[in-house]
């Protein structure tokens, strides 16, 4: 039963039940799963689809990308089922942002995890679908021209945003604006291999 629209009573819930669930380091339970070892040994440590993916091993990268992205999905559509129907898309979104902490500093592992990307932008596709879908082609297409992960997360994160609010989307504005901001800040060290020419292209070691 949805819970009554009281935000002291169901945001700090909402935030609880989607870290739970967007901590669950499916990087590091596939690599370990799969003889590959510990992913945080590898590449940057990162927990993430693109360390995953230094492997070698593209299946279990892609299988990373996909269910980091859909925890954050699926904490969307928790989050929209459990507050009464004014409050369905900031429940979304609220739970939606949750999971994207969890994913970053997951309690499992001592708050040392990815960089959120693949679950922010479930989250997005999930709440908005037509800023994620945007967004996510952004994404993709930076990655392709440039060869760079880091710096088309960082485009795509920056520019999802501005796609909400031209179309008039508040409420997702501001969160995807927000997670912007967490995503840059997880994004420092790249930035500034960027700026160095140093960061390692997608597929390089």
């Amino acid at each position: 039963m949805p819970m009554p629209l009281d935000p002291s009573s169901w945001a700090f819930a909402l935030v609880v039940g989607g870290y739970l669930l967007g901590s669950i380091p499916f990087g590091f339970l596939l690599t370990k799963i799969a003889g590959a070892g510990d992913i945080r040994a590898v590449g940057s440590g990162n927990i993430g689809a693109t360390n995953v993916l230094r492997t070698g091993r593209r299946g279990l990268a892609a299988l990373t990308l996909l269910l980091d992205g859909g925890k954050g999905a699926v904490a969307v559509y928790a989050g929209t089922l459990a507050v009464m129907p004014q409050a369905m898309e900031i429940g979304g979104l609220v739970t939606g942002a949750g999971a994207v902490l969890g994913h970053n500093f997951p309690i499992w592992l001592r708050f040392h995890g990815g960089k959120g990307v693949a679950t922010t932008l479930g989250m997005m596709l999930a709440s908005a679908p037509i800023i994620g879908a945007m967004a996510t082609v952004t994404w993709i297409a930076m990655a392709f021209i440039f060869r760079y992960s880091s710096l088309a997360a960082l485009i795509a994160l920056a520019i999802a945003p501005v796609f909400a609010l031209l179309l008039g989307m508040t409420n997702p504005a501001l969160m995807f604006g927000a997670l912007a901001v967490l995503g840059w800040v997880r994004h420092w060290a790249n930035i500034g291999r960027l700026f160095k020419g140093k960061e390692p292209q997608i597929g390089g070691a």
